[in-house]
């Protein structure tokens, strides 16, 4: 999809499609009511006959509207006006976008930036249309023999603008929205792609790939290399599988030599069994999915990558399955960490830490100025906060108001969960430094407290996505999550020259 910024009134545009909003009540926006008034009123009286109430995402094609130059006029349903925030505008795109996609207009003209959302400008109402509408195109066939029969001819879409000075911040805002979607878009494909398909050794491949589209610096350490780093509790989760295991670092060098890098640490357990402690079979196909820390690390290398943001982010990726045979981990096995520390494992299925721990500790040799893993890690994080928001725990508070900021800006929201030191004893082993399970309560913050023993020496957050990074049931799919808000966070802090209180 061709996006472009444009300024000028509905009036004068000749396009295939213009497209304006009109909400409950018979109530125009800005630019419906110029549309209306230029046409004698023609809106107006449609309105009245009833053939648009203006609810939320009904849509009404219109041709040879009178005086109006444009081919077609498509109002699109914007609800209540008092209800209008993040939500339901981002709703109102993805509601216009999909109605512009039957069409048959191959280019419209958008005036939807002209919705009033409280707190928010017109940069972040065309970042966000940009997205939505990528969004809604989103298609996974690559896997069928055959491709989607139904094409969408919308193949260019001008965002519209109130004044020709707007253009400049229009065009950057535009274009992270582009970054962004074009990150979200390899998260999800990776996700979305079978464990037969994307292995240790596929993710390995398109970090390799990003070096060649961007000049990243690519580095994937094999199993005797991580065997000679002692990475033992990385190496325990990989025993159980005929994949062999990788830790894939990805060296993204946009600022200053002398600047300390971001680190990104990206679960990518390219499929779960859980082991000897195994899942049941139902649903058990959607553990693909397991690797979408990884997936996400990925597309928001690749995000900032397009973007060339002057920063300097490192991404560190453990991969392997975790399967069962005659040679994998044991519930009461003892591993040791790359860090020296001994765990007792009581519950094989809790192997995403495992290979987190080690990552974590080989992230130290980058000095970091702050780590954030993102990790499918828990089921508990779904109890605690269904799949609207990412679980949020960390041993900074000025990073978690990062994050925090950048996940509502975003609209790829986290809540920050305690991570206080009395349950810390929830760990605690009979005959080994830690247990990897804390029990049956609080396992989201457990999880979190395993790997904070693993992160004193940098400031470090964890965001537990295994609610957000995938739909599950019949709409099931990668999200692409969080994507938007690790780049949306590195965006603001490359605008601060990385010198941020976190």
């Amino acid at each position: 999809m061709e996006f472009t910024v444009k300024s000028g009134g509905p009036e004068k545009q000749r396009s295939a499609c213009i497209v304006v909003g009109v909400f409950e009540g018979r109530k125009f926006t800005a630019s419906a009511r110029q549309l209306d008034q230029i046409s004698g009123g023609a809106l107006t009286a449609i309105l009245r006959r009833g053939d648009h109430s203006g609810s939320m995402g009904q849509s009404l094609l219109l041709h040879h509207v009178p005086n109006i130059p444009g081919e077609r006029v498509l109002l699109i349903g914007c609800g209540k006006e008092k209800d209008l925030g993040d939500g339901s505008y981002r709703a109102i795109l993805a509601y216009a976008a999909r109605a512009l996609g039957e069409t048959g207009a191959t280019e419209a003209a958008v005036f939807l930036a002209d919705l009033e959302v409280r707190g928010r400008d017109l940069n972040w109402k065309l970042r966000h249309a940009v997205e939505m509408t990528e969004e809604a195109y989103y298609r996974f066939d690559q896997m069928k023999s055959r491709k989607s029969e139904k094409r969408r001819a919308l193949r260019r879409m001008v965002l519209m603008v109130p004044k020709r000075s707007d253009l400049g911040p229009a065009e950057n805002a535009v274009r992270q929205g582009k970054a962004i979607s074009a990150g979200v878009k390899l998260a999800k494909d990776l996700g979305n792609l079978p464990g037969n398909v994307c292995t240790p050794g596929y993710l390995a491949d398109q970090a390799w790939a990003l070096q060649e589209e961007y000049g990243v610096k690519t580095t994937v350490l094999e199993e005797h290399d991580m065997r000679a780093l002692g990475m033992g509790a990385l190496l325990s989760v990989a025993r159980g599988s005929s994949q062999p295991p990788k830790l894939i670092i990805v060296e993204y060098r946009g600022g200053s030599e002398t600047q300390s890098p971001v680190a990104l640490v990206g679960k990518g357990l390219t499929f779960d069994a859980g082991g000897i402690s195994i899942k049941p079979a139902a649903e058990m196909d959607e553990m693909k999915y397991d690797m979408c820390g990884a997936a996400a690390v990925l597309g928001t290398l690749k995000a900032i990558a397009e973007l060339k943001l002057p920063i300097n982010v490192v991404g560190v990726i453990p991969s392997s399955e975790n399967l069962p045979d005659g040679n994998a981990n044991k519930p009461g096995d003892i591993v040791t960490s790359m860090s020296g520390q001994t765990i007792e494992v009581l519950n094989t299925d809790a192997e995403g830490r495992l290979i987190l721990c080690d990552a974590l500790t080989y992230t130290e040799r980058f000095n970091p100025s702050v780590v954030v893993d993102l990790a499918t890690l828990t089921g508990a994080c779904i109890v605690a906060l269904g799949r609207h928001a990412s679980g949020l725990m960390t041993n900074s508070e000025p990073l978690a108001r990062s994050l925090i900021g950048a996940g509502k800006y975003s609209f790829d929201r986290a809540w920050q969960l305690p991570l206080w030191e009395d349950y810390q004893k929830q760990l605690d082993s009979n005959f080994a430094d830690m247990a990897n399970i804390g029990g049956r309560d609080a396992g989201a913050i457990t999880a979190a407290c395993f790997l904070a023993r693993y992160t004193k020496k940098f400031k470090w957050a964890h965001l537990d996505i295994a609610g957000t990074a995938w739909k599950t049931g019949k709409e099931k799919g990668g999200t692409g999550r969080p994507v938007p808000l690790l780049t949306t966070f590195l965006i603001e802090r490359s605008e601060n020259h990385g010198q941020t209180e976190a």
